[in-house]
């Protein structure tokens, strides 16, 4: 326990002082503001990771999963919902772009970065180089498959709007429901690691309580920090003269991502790679249609109508782009086998996705245009990658078809 209470202790000072600035109403400069709400929502988060991690063996796992795949998120829908909610109040201001920024970034670090990093860890670990799911991991990838093709419909049209809200939610439900519905043999219990394995020696009352503490302290800490840390980032980038929609894009992610790579990372490095990698695909599932989802919600209640989040051509490519490496990263996992080849692949490409932003910075059409390229080139290796693997995709669905009807 006593590593359990000094990570905790940890995590915890990191918050303390984004609450003190916020409660105690100072104004510090927005460089040393971002910094200071930047680790008060990493701090959150891994509280949040650790108490979530803990409870999900204490109530049934369809609500499990419901409650704290939202949860596990808070960070990054605080955020993206805060500027959606302003892009709603402000049409037609640069808080459309950021909207839409944070959330293309979230979702193509996880999958870019978060994925190779996955296999090449448990390349280096075991020397095995193949990550290998599961015939219940069909579910997964035949909602993210959907939820990615989905996408599309959004970038034909040039705009998120409530109709996408109700489909995107809807197919979540859906996904909860389908998950829900396994059997308790297929919730194969596993040893937990890292700081939340100290609390199974504990007392089940002792337990709830520590859960309930992190939980409720994590959201507030999130709640509160949400607000000063999208504004600081912005005014930061102004100052610095830097780019904000790529900082917005790029840095206000790792905050509400690092929780969770870092789950996935200790996973693999104690030899549950499937464990990380399925877990990843879950919270892709989550940030294509939930977070996605609340975007138009938001932004129609900060403009008090019935309305919808407009993408201009940066954005729209930029939605184009994640769609696409959505869809490529797809196709890299019919086989059922994620090996360090395709990882590598996936993260030469996030690669050039960075270079690209940060070459054409300043030069909106080449950004455009370049995108544009490497959108088709994710669709076109997509083709390919499914023409090879076309009997294995016959497998799978029918797999996945005879799976969910004996659910």
């Amino acid at each position: 326990m006593k590593k359990f209470y000094l990570f905790v202790t940890i995590a915890g000072a990191a918050t303390l002082t984004g609450v003190v600035v916020r409660l105690g109403n100072l104004h510090p400069p927005s460089i040393i503001a971002t910094v200071v709400f930047f680790f008060a929502l990493l701090g959150a988060g891994f509280l949040l990771s650790w108490g979530l991690e803990s409870a999900e063996k204490f109530v049934s796992k369809g609500l499990a999963i419901a409650v704290l795949a939202l949860i596990t998120v808070l960070p990054e829908y605080a955020v993206d919902i805060y500027y959606s909610f302003q892009a709603g109040r402000h049409p037609g201001s640069e808080y459309v772009g950021f909207a839409a920024a944070n959330m293309t970034g979230a979702n193509r670090l996880l999958v870019g970065l978060a994925w190779p990093v996955i296999v090449l860890l448990h390349w280096w670990r075991s020397k095995k180089k193949n990550v290998t799911l599961a015939e219940a991991n069909l579910t997964e990838i035949g909602f993210l498959f959907l939820s990615s093709l989905y996408a599309f419909v959004i970038v034909l049209k040039n705009k998120i709007d409530l109709w996408d809200t109700i489909i995107l939610i809807a197919i979540y439900l859906i996904y909860l429901w389908q998950t829900g519905k396994g059997s308790s043999e297929e919730q194969e219990a596993e040893k937990e690691i890292g700081p939340a394995a100290a609390l199974t020696k504990l007392s089940k009352q002792k337990q709830y309580i520590i859960i309930t503490a992190l939980g409720v302290y994590a959201a507030f800490v999130i709640l509160l920090s949400a607000e000063p840390f999208a504004e600081s980032l912005i005014a930061t980038g102004g100052q610095l003269g830097l780019n904000k929609f790529l900082l917005i894009q790029w840095l206000a992610p790792l905050a509400s991502e690092a929780p969770t790579i870092i789950i996935a990372i200790l996973l693999t490095i104690a030899l549950k790679p499937e464990s990380a990698l399925s877990a990843m695909i879950s919270d892709k599932i989550n940030q294509w249609t939930l977070l996605v989802g609340m975007i138009p919600l938001a932004y129609s209640i900060g403009g008090g109508t019935w309305g919808h989040l407009p993408l201009d051509a940066r954005q729209r490519e930029e939605f184009f782009l994640t769609a696409a490496q959505s869809l490529f990263a797809l196709s890299l996992l019919l086989g059922l086998k994620f090996t360090l080849r395709k990882g590598l692949i996936l993260l030469f490409l996030f690669a050039i996705q960075l270079l690209i932003a940060f070459i054409y910075r300043n030069n909106e059409v080449t950004t455009i245009h370049s995108l544009t390229y490497l959108s088709w080139l994710y669709l076109i290796l997509s083709l390919i990658a499914v023409i090879k693997q076309r009997k294995e995709i016959v497998n799978h669905v029918l797999s996945l078809k005879n799976t969910l009807a004996n659910r």
